[in-house]
C-alpha cells in the first residue's frame, strides 16, 4: 500500500527536480541543434564547430538557470527552492547541448557529423522516455512530439549552414 507521504514525495521529486531537469535536457539538446549543424556546414570544420557546440551549451545553461531560479521563489508553487530549480536546469541544459557537441572533438567532419546524429537520436528518445516515465505521458506522442520539434530545429540548422556556406 503507498501512503500519502509517499505520493507526495514523489510528486516533490517531479516538481522540483525531474521538470526542471528535463526542461534544461529539452532546451539544451534542441537550442543547440541550429547553430552548431549550421557552423559545422558553414565552417567545415570540427573545431570550430565544437567551439560554437560548447558556447552555445554553456550559454544556453546560464540563461536557462537564471530563468528558471528567477520565475518564481517556491513559495506559491510548492516547486522547491530557486536556487536547486535554477542548478538542476542549468546543469541540465549544458549536457543536453554537449552530448551532441562532443562528436566534433573528432577531427574527420563526416563521421563527426554521423555521430552527432546518433547522438541526437538518442538524447530525443531519452526525453521521450523521461516524459513517459515522470510526466506520464503516452509514450508514442511524446516521441512524435519530441523527434517532431527536435526534426525542425534540426532542419533549420541545416538549411541555415547551406545558405551560410553558400549552397
Amino acid at each position: 500500500m503507498i501512503t500519502n507521504d509517499v505520493k507526495q514525495n514523489d510528486s516533490n521529486f517531479v516538481l522540483r527536480t525531474v521538470q526542471p531537469a528535463l526542461l534544461g535536457l529539452m532546451d539544451g539538446s534542441v537550442s543547440t541543434l541550429a547553430p552548431l549543424f549550421a557552423a559545422a556546414e558553414i565552417s567545415q570544420n570540427t573545431h570550430s564547430a565544437f567551439f560554437v557546440g560548447l558556447a552555445a551549451s554553456i550559454g544556453a545553461g546560464i540563461s536557462m538557470g537564471l530563468a528558471e531560479a528567477l520565475s518564481d521563489d517556491g513559495t506559491v508553487t510548492g516547486r522547491g527552492t530557486p536556487l536547486w530549480r535554477g542548478v538542476v536546469t542549468g546543469a541540465a541544459t549544458v549536457l543536453g547541448g554537449m552530448l551532441h557537441t562532443l562528436p566534433f572533438l573528432i577531427e574527420q567532419l563526416d563521421l563527426a557529423l554521423k555521430l552527432a546524429y546518433a547522438v541526437v537520436i538518442i538524447e530525443l528518445l531519452a526525453i521521450a522516455w523521461i516524459r513517459y516515465r515522470f510526466m506520464k505521458t503516452p509514450l508514442l506522442t511524446t516521441i512524435v512530439q519530441v523527434i517532431i520539434g527536435g526534426g525542425i530545429v534540426f532542419a533549420i540548422g541545416l538549411w541555415l549552414g547551406g545558405l551560410g556556406a553558400g549552397g
